[in-house]
């Protein structure tokens, strides 16, 4: 049977997910058990905290990838795209069996066939944007599904919300164009630069495939994009020539209409704004004006959706929005307060490319004023590191210490690299007089444990493995604060 019609009556069906203790998978599979699917997984022996989710769910999970995971009974794999048939063994195993298969970008694709579907999109901010609308969606009982690439504490701290099947909202991710199999009736665009420099060859490249996804809306298709982004800009501008007929909304304080953000007020522990087109003003315990943009795309695209089902917006909607954003408290990895101890506040983030981590400890300076900021930062592949060195060396301003490492590797790239953690350390030396350099993580810790102090924030950076150093530093000052 083909695998696209087994999606569409998943009741009794036999899935065997490889690599479902990713994010997205992991939500995939809450989603395809809510819809009456047997679920088994494999995996790494890694943990994650998704191993916690998919407990929680009873889904058994094998912490080995071997043929012997795969039987003549199952119905459909679906398999992470880190991984191919040509090289894997179970999905070789599952082709012997003529066993149908489809990537999770194919099959989060299906789903959104099966709804009116809205794509969250751009370089940077699309979990943050997608976890606010489910956020909101909560508050005002509207009936959708939300998929976001984050476990949030306001989706039972699961990466999924199911609210009904009528609407599907969903992250969608760039790489390797893997968002064109998604079918979006609205798609929000956060902002588009230059990334995955391993796969898209230039700033065109990556502006050519997010025009593409805009450009397969379906006639009079929503376009929420942001107008203060260059990059989103450009992409309208194509947009508009190719397709009059999509509708175009702008957000930000550059916007023309309702979503125009105005009066932003920036005080320690919470941001307030408005918007030109509401009376009521909104606010925010998550720091950064880069969350007030990403908070005013998801009340953009809630709107036109709540609009879209009921004709228009009520004062409740209005008061569940506020509700909503007030209630928000980041997801994981993405400002996540671990704790205070020791009167220091440990915090992690996942910002990898040197826009994000420059807006995010700007926001922490803003929201912690009178607070030493010292950020352990660890960068995120050989090619991205080496294409935006300049740009990561001027990242660091808003932070009074920085601790670099060695570049965290992507299993994807292959060969010599020609660049290293020690590269990135000098080039960031060239702009910030406090920097230092530990090849390993955990080679840090004796320094740190020495120079911090009641008052600093501490926060782990990047999409490494470096968030390790910050929780041990968090136990060892909670222990030492407990024995007292």
């Amino acid at each position: 049977m083909d695998s696209a019609v087994l999606l569409h009556n998943m009741k009794n069906l036999c899935v065997h997910m490889v690599g479902i203790k990713g994010t997205g998978m992991t939500a995939l599979a809450e989603i395809l058990k809510a819809k009456g699917a047997s679920i088994t997984g494999s995996d790494t022996h890694e943990k994650f905290y998704t191993d916690t989710v998919l407990a929680h769910l009873n889904i058994p999970v094998i912490e080995d990838f071997t043929p012997h995971n795969i039987h003549r009974n199952l119905d459909l794999i679906i398999y992470s795209s880190a991984y191919t048939s040509e090289t894997h063994p179970e999905l070789q195993k599952a082709l012997q069996y003529s066993i149908p298969m489809l990537t999770y970008p194919e099959a989060l694709g299906i789903l959104s066939t099966q709804a009116n579907s809205s794509g969250i999109a751009g370089v940077h901010g699309k979990t943050t944007t997608t976890a606010i609308a489910g956020t909101i969606m909560k508050e005002v009982q509207f009936p959708a599904t939300i998929i976001t690439g984050s476990q949030v504490p306001t989706f039972h701290d699961s990466s999924t919300l199911h609210l009904g099947d009528t609407y599907l909202i969903a992250e969608t991710c760039e790489y390797k164009r893997h968002f064109l199999k998604f079918k979006a009736d609205q798609i929000v665009l956060t902002n588009v630069e230059l990334d995955h420099p391993d796969y898209f060859t230039s700033l065109e490249d990556i502006m050519a495939a997010f025009e593409e996804y805009v450009c397969a809306l379906p006639e009079k298709g929503v376009f929420i994009y942001n107008a203060d982004d260059r990059g989103a800009v450009a992409v309208l501008e194509k947009v508009k020539s190719a397709r009059k007929d999509i509708v175009c909304i702008p957000y930000g304080k550059n916007a023309h209409g309702r979503f125009r953000v105005k009066n932003i007020e920036l005080s320690p522990g919470e941001i307030r704004f408005s918007l030109e087109g509401f009376d009521k003003a909104f606010s925010l315990s998550v720091p950064g004006e880069h969350t007030i943009l990403n908070s005013t795309a998801a009340i953009a695209l809630c709107i036109i959706l709540l609009e879209k089902e009921h004709g228009s917006v009520q004062e409740k909607d209005i008061r569940g929005i506020q509700e909503g954003l007030k209630n928000f408290r980041g997801s994981k990895r993405r400002s996540e307060i671990l704790g205070e101890a020791g009167g220091i506040l440990f915090m992690d983030d996942y910002a990898h490319h040197p826009t994000a981590v420059a807006a995010t400890l700007k926001g922490y300076r803003e929201f912690f004023p009178g607070k030493r900021i010292i950020v352990d930062f660890m960068s995120h592949t050989y090619s991205r590191t080496k294409e935006l060195l300049r740009e990561f060396g001027e990242a660091f301003s808003s932070a009074d210490e920085v601790i670099l490492h060695k570049i965290y590797a992507s299993a994807r790239e292959q060969g010599e690299h020609h660049i290293t953690g020690k590269d990135l350390y000098h080039e960031v030396a060239k702009h910030h007089s406090h920097v230092h350099y530990f090849e390993e993580i955990m080679d840090a810790l004796p320094y740190l444990k020495e120079v911090l102090t009641p008052g600093d924030l501490f926060v782990t950076m990047g999409a490494g493995d470096n968030w390790k150093i910050g929780r041990s530093l968090y136990d060892y000052y909670t222990n030492n604060s407990l024995n007292c």
